[in-house]
């Protein structure tokens, strides 16, 4: 517990990642509120809701249609990997920078897939 009895707060991305690990051990696509009960500090099922559709947003889990809601489930490993990196790049103040050094470390064939999808990015259409 935090000051005067209060719930310690999380800080930023720790919920995302707590949930991510809830989808992770979940037997199959769950709704919010399956999320919700096996979080501890019981956020409110709006907050959840919330993350959830952060984390769709950021290609981390997926979602489909089931009845008038929603299941989730955790994106594949490419899905949570690229979460990590943009992490990794969001927490630093010369963006860049860092994609410099990362584009120059890169192999030959993975620097080719980059220009190809960048260029694909590009097409009109999509």
């Amino acid at each position: 517990m935090g000051d005067a009895g209060r719930p310690r707060r999380r800080g930023q991305g720790e919920l995302e990642a707590e949930v991510l690990a809830v989808l992770r051990g979940a037997p199959g696509a769950v709704g919010a509120a399956w999320v919700r009960e096996r979080l501890a500090g019981s956020p409110a099922y709006t907050t959840v809701v919330t993350i959830l559709t952060r984390l769709l947003a950021k290609g981390a889990v997926t979602r489909r249609k089931a009845g008038r809601s929603f299941v989730w489930t955790a994106a594949d490993g490419a899905g949570v990997a690229a979460l990590r990196m943009r992490r990794v790049l969001d927490g630093e103040s010369d963006r860049g920078a860092v994609l410099a050094r990362f584009v120059t470390a890169l192999r030959p064939d993975d620097e080719q897939v980059l220009r190809d999808l960048l260029e694909r990015a590009k097409e009109p259409g999509d």
